[in-house]
């Protein structure tokens, strides 16, 4: 039940909220690319994000200190976002299209600078980000699908919500594989951003 083979076919079953998980994000990079309306907001979040970052980097280990925060970070946020569909999806809704539109505004800062764009993203994105970031898409797109369903079983009704039921416990086995390997490859994902990713952009 939990073999990544299943993990991989069971998202074959929540394609359209994968879909609309990917678009969301993508759309979130826009708008943080091309939208000064949230310009500060942002970029309070980057200033969070350095802070931390500097912490991380003056402590007796920094390799240590990054993996275990980006892992937990990630590893925690990704599980809950997942399960918070149950409030009809908006938080993870609302997840996607706010960290699309971090990373949106950190690459137009760093091309408004002057500085490399293309070394931020294959140094500092592409090695831990191949996996991390469809990692994210995969766990709110189980947000995602987890609140359609709620929605449906809120509208049916007689023999639609005896229907509902065997679509319930499949998805709470889904849930279950895919927490387990979204948990896994972000160990990995942490893994490569806490030594190589750091390597590249120190």
């Amino acid at each position: 039940m939990l073999r990544f083979s299943n993990f991989l076919r069971d998202l074959t079953t929540i394609r359209k909220a994968l879909i609309l998980s990917a678009v969301l994000f993508a759309g979130g990079i826009a708008v943080g690319w091309g939208s000064e309306e949230f310009e500060q907001l942002l970029l309070s979040q980057l200033q969070g994000l350095g802070e931390i970052s500097q912490e991380l980097r003056t402590s007796d280990n920094p390799e240590w200190s990054f993996f275990v925060f980006i892992f937990l970070n990630n590893s925690i946020k990704s599980v809950l976002v997942m399960l918070s569909g149950i409030l009809l999806g908006v938080i993870p809704f609302i997840f996607l299209v706010v960290n699309g539109m971090v990373i949106g505004f950190l690459l137009k800062i760093v091309q408004g600078s002057g500085e490399s764009l293309f070394d931020l993203i294959v140094k500092g994105l592409l090695p831990h980000g191949i996996i991390e970031i469809p990692v994210i898409v995969i766990a709110c797109g189980y947000g995602l699908a987890f609140g359609g369903l709620v929605f449906r079983s809120m509208l049916a009704s007689g023999e639609k919500r005896r229907g509902v039921g065997p679509e319930w416990r499949a998805f709470w086995r889904k849930l279950g594989t895919a927490s387990l390997w979204v948990v896994v490859l972000l160990l990995i994902a942490a893994i490569i951003e806490s030594t190589i990713t750091l390597w590249l952009m120190s």
